[in-house]
């Protein structure tokens, strides 16, 4: 005669039994699930060479330099490939160039006092020689008003008291790196303010900043191409200079073409320049 203790055991080993069975289910399905999606990962990992159809794995597998959208197995068939592939590798370049080119730039600098991007165009900020700082020229203007000394809003430091200590503040910057102070030095040459005017050294200065991240720069060298200041003039240069420029979100640049108009923040009215300039430098 079982008794209520018996009962008990036997459902405890029961419930016990069922759990291990479910997990051991479990198990199995994550397992199965866990295969599936490392044979996907395999199979997307493997790709078929152009020229001849060979499947491998796509890490091992020579690229196509410029559209790196296709893959060979080896060199010889990527030569092989070459004529058949070119004019689909050049439609596939300009397109991966638009994409970039067109795409939203990235946000421009901030003012660091107001926190607010400063304007993309001409003497609407002001280079601060002391800290290296581009400041809008309200926050310039907002702490110079009402004071007898007009000191940087934003290390506080008085303004350089000789021509000598202003050069000596900006190449200190320049040694550290700072590509604003060499578009700016690279602007007292061009307008031969303080210093003689040189448009070579000007455009050394402004290639140098433009490599250092300024965008400015890179579109004051694209101008100078188009202008043949210190160098011969040569649209494609300018051109590229200027995509340079853009690419580093120096927005003023889009203004070539279309009569010198500010730059809108769409993509499309970016595409409608984009076909101008190809008039403009066809």
């Amino acid at each position: 005669m079982s008794t209520a203790g018996d009962d008990t055991a036997g459902g405890s080993e029961e419930i016990s039994s069922s759990k291990e069975e479910f997990t051991s289910c479990e198990q199995s399905n994550t397992d199965a699930i866990t295969e599936g999606i490392d044979s996907v990962a395999l199979e997307d990992d493997k790709s078929k060479c152009a020229n001849c159809g060979k499947e491998g794995n796509s890490d091992n597998m020579n690229t196509c330099n410029k559209c790196k959208s296709v893959k060979y197995c080896n060199a010889a068939c990527k030569k092989k490939h070459r004529k058949k592939h070119k004019k689909a590798c050049e439609k596939r370049v300009a397109e991966l160039h638009e994409e970039a080119l067109f795409r939203e730039p990235p946000p421009g600098e901030e003012c660091p006092i107001c926190m607010l991007a400063l304007p993309h165009e001409t003497n609407t900020s002001v280079f601060m020689s002391c800290c290296g700082k581009s400041i809008c020229c309200g926050c310039d203007y907002t702490m110079t008003e009402g004071r007898k000394a007009h000191i940087c809003p934003y290390c506080r430091m008085p303004p350089a008291s000789s021509v000598e200590e202003r050069f000596k503040r900006v190449k200190k910057l320049m040694d550290n790196g700072n590509g604003d102070a060499f578009n700016h030095l690279g602007g007292y040459y061009l307008r031969g303010e303080s210093l003689p005017q040189d448009y070579q050294k000007a455009n050394e200065l402004y290639l140098k900043a433009g490599e250092l991240g300024c965008a400015s720069a890179y579109y004051n060298l694209g101008t100078a191409f188009d202008n043949g200041r210190g160098v011969e003039v040569d649209k494609k240069k300018a051109n590229y200079y200027w995509e340079l420029a853009a690419h580093s979100s120096k927005v003023q640049c889009w203004s070539h073409g279309d009569g010198g108009s500010q730059s809108p923040s769409c993509n499309k009215a970016l595409l409608t320049r984009s076909k101008i300039w190809r008039k403009v430098f066809s």
